[in-house]
């Protein structure tokens, strides 16, 4: 089912100009000096029937940004190109064997993947009984429409605001959806991303462990699917590696805070809210790539399947 962008309640897409090169190896963050624009979508009332308008909000970026290009993913990629059925079931066909093995021999791999930063809040540390309250993601290639934030009604208390500063009275709202409101947005967003006939590498600091099993267990819930063309990153075993060889002596700081300090980055917002810490794991991520000298292709073959982490997850429920 495609469910129409009109009919989410609220979400932000960051408009950020242009793309940026495509090449082999990551050669660091895409440059944007300008100001993005927030597109918010939300319902009002007009002589009590609801309609959806557009508001332009002005935000401000702020943070040094490296003024080499990036290489993860490339230049424009095409605007709102959404799988329909016959390309999901093209892609469900595939022999898959080793996905990743396969896919890092592809002489032609920057034109396949796409490769998104993530990030979620949450109502607590507990995979299965907390909910989600925040995502937020950004495409590393740039361009229009690359980035997407949106609160999330959890449907239960949060007893954790402390954390990330996120409310009831701020996700209790009409114009907030529903995981089960949200999921089919946000599987919208990511097709738009897409390269045609692609995979997309979705990325997140400590992943493996928090992010990607929140995210497997709330589209299980919501009876939705994840798609097989996706990849999943953690980039924690990259930043401890990274900060390893920098000292062996003293255990390695691998906290997102710590690596935006440790490559003196300003936050863009506050610590522990999505969309923030999206934008600062971008540059980091990419920083840690450059001082590793990972190519696409190494980053592929350190990736999970959606089985690889459900396999993973199984296994630590009967240990």
């Amino acid at each position: 089912m495609c469910i129409s962008i009109s009919q989410v309640s609220r979400f932000r897409f960051n408009l950020f100009g242009g793309g940026s090169s495509c090449c082999e190896r990551v050669h660091g963050w895409f440059k944007n000096n300008s100001t993005p624009k927030l597109l918010d979508i939300r319902a009002s009332s007009v002589n009590s029937k609801s309609r959806w308008v557009r508001r332009n909000v002005s935000t401000t970026t702020q943070g040094s940004r490296s003024k080499t290009k990036s290489s993860v993913l490339g230049g424009a990629v095409p605007v709102t190109r959404i799988v329909d059925a016959d390309s999901t079931t093209k892609i469900q066909q595939q022999p898959f064997g080793n996905l990743q093995q396969r896919l890092a021999e592809n002489k032609d791999l920057s034109k396949l993947i796409t490769v998104i930063v993530s990030d979620l809040e949450t109502t607590g540390l507990h995979r299965v009984k907390e909910r989600i309250i925040e995502i937020a993601a950004q495409d590393l290639a740039g361009g229009e429409n690359s980035t997407f934030q949106t609160l999330i009604n959890p449907g239960v208390p949060i007893l954790n605001a402390s954390i990330h500063g996120i409310r009831n009275d701020m996700v209790c709202r009409p114009e907030v959806p529903r995981m089960e409101e949200m999921i089919p947005i946000f599987l919208r967003y990511v097709q738009s991303r897409q390269k045609p006939g692609g995979y997309v590498m979705i990325v997140a600091h400590n992943g493996k462990t928090f992010d990607f099993q929140f995210l497997i267990n709330e589209f299980n819930r919501c009876s939705y699917e994840i798609p097989h063309n996706w990849l999943f990153f953690d980039s924690l075993p990259l930043a401890r590696e990274s900060m390893k060889s920098v000292d062996s002596t003293v255990k390695p700081k691998a906290s997102l805070s710590a690596l935006g300090d440790y490559y003196n980055l300003t936050r863009d917002g506050e610590a522990h809210r999505a969309l923030s810490d999206v934008i600062l794991l971008s540059q980091v991520f990419q920083r840690l790539t450059i001082d590793l000298k990972l190519s696409l292709s190494d980053l592929v073959l350190r990736s999970y399947t959606t089985s690889d982490l459900t396999a993973a997850m199984a296994k630590n429920k009967k240990a």
